[in-house]
């Protein structure tokens, strides 16, 4: 089963160095929540979990060796929403905040299942 951090789960505060130059008055739009390129841990019914979003959106959920999920994953206002290849259960989208590499969040999805996600140093999602 996949938790998303996401998860996405689940996740990095993204703005660009000129973003971050100008007053906060000054900003047009507030730098986006960014889950792709990321990685997380966290523990569910079925145990440890291991995920990586890819650059593209792609996820893999691992239990140690063993792959547990795939599919793909976008954020959708504020919320990091994942969509299995393995299962029909549709979009499952999760609470998001920037979250540092170490550092655990706590998100809930639409569903209201609750869920501690921990951001890991990025590894390219593998089969």
């Amino acid at each position: 089963m996949r938790m998303a951090i996401g998860t996405v789960a689940a996740m990095v505060l993204i703005a660009s160095s000129a973003a971050l130059a100008k007053p906060m008055h000054k900003m047009a739009h507030h730098a986006a929540f960014q889950l792709n390129a990321t990685s997380w841990t966290f523990t569910d019914k079925n145990g440890d979990m291991q995920e990586s979003i890819g650059p593209k959106g792609d996820y893999v959920t691992h239990s140690g060796a063993k792959h547990v999920d795939h599919g793909t994953a976008v954020m959708k206002g504020g919320k990091a929403c994942f969509t299995s290849a393995m299962t029909k259960d549709g979009e499952n989208c999760w609470t998001t905040k920037p979250t540092a590499i170490g550092a655990t969040m706590a998100t809930v999805n639409d569903k209201g299942d609750k869920l501690d996600v921990t951001r890991v140093k990025y590894t390219p999602p593998k089969m």
